[in-house]
């Protein structure tokens, strides 16, 4: 994106010609500026997405990290599904879980109807540590039926992608296959030590919707809520 054929943002702004019954002089005011920054918000997400295009091909993974599906044991070259890019969600459901995370739960129940659309241009893969009759009974219970879970048998891939530590944390990771190279492309790197004060620790973009619908409304995300299995 070319920034010196843009206009100001508070141009653009300028362009607006919505109004609400009884809106004060003051709402429309604080409005009109709170859209020049929603601008230029919009702008940002667009350069720090085409900086990550333009990434220095990744490490190539050498390693033949081997998976437990629901239909027998996959390569990771596999996972692609004859597509060149592969998402893969790490979620925590490890062992010693006695039921899934239920950030992760409700993350991944975001895509169900979703992933239609998102397979049609790369390959998209749910991956945990317990055993794969654990993740298909998860699965089931939710209701979802579409998406791809395996299971990380030695969990080398968890270790080399997620932690090294193969600690019970959530990870997201995009992988390249071109030529017959597999390569990383990118993870999302943001850890807790990354917030900012007072901030519950998250990364950018932010994947869930469930965030960002609550961001639009006066109460936000608040600092004592998160979602449940069951309520």
């Amino acid at each position: 994106m070319d920034s010196s054929i843009l206009k100001p943002a508070s141009e653009l702004a300028g362009t607006n010609k919505a109004h609400f019954p009884n809106e004060s002089v003051d709402y429309r005011r604080a409005r009109q500026d709170l859209l020049t920054k929603e601008i230029e918000l919009r702008r940002q997400i667009e350069r720090v997405a085409e900086l990550r295009r333009a990434l220095p091909p990744g490490g190539e993974v050498k390693k033949n990290y081997v998976f437990e599906g629901e239909n027998g044991k996959v390569n990771f070259a596999d996972l692609f599904d004859g597509k060149q890019t592969l998402a893969v969600y790490s979620y925590m459901f490890g062992p010693q879980r006695q039921t899934p995370c239920p950030m992760c739960t409700s993350f991944m129940s975001t895509w169900e109807h979703k992933l239609p659309d998102i397979e049609q241009r790369i390959g998209f893969v749910f991956i945990a540590r317990s055993p794969i009759a654990r993740l298909i009974e998860a699965k089931k219970a939710r209701g979802w039926t579409r998406h791809k879970v395996f299971s990380d048998i030695s969990g080398d891939y968890t270790r080399d992608y997620v932690s090294a530590e193969d600690a019970d944390v959530p990870g997201y990771s995009v992988f390249t296959q071109r030529d017959g190279t597999i390569r990383h492309f990118w993870s999302g790197e943001m850890s807790g030590t990354m917030a900012d004060p007072q901030q519950d620790p998250r990364g950018a973009p932010d994947f869930d919707p469930l965030w960002t619908i609550l961001d639009t409304t006066p109460e936000g995300r608040g600092t004592d809520w998160y979602p449940k299995l069951a309520y």
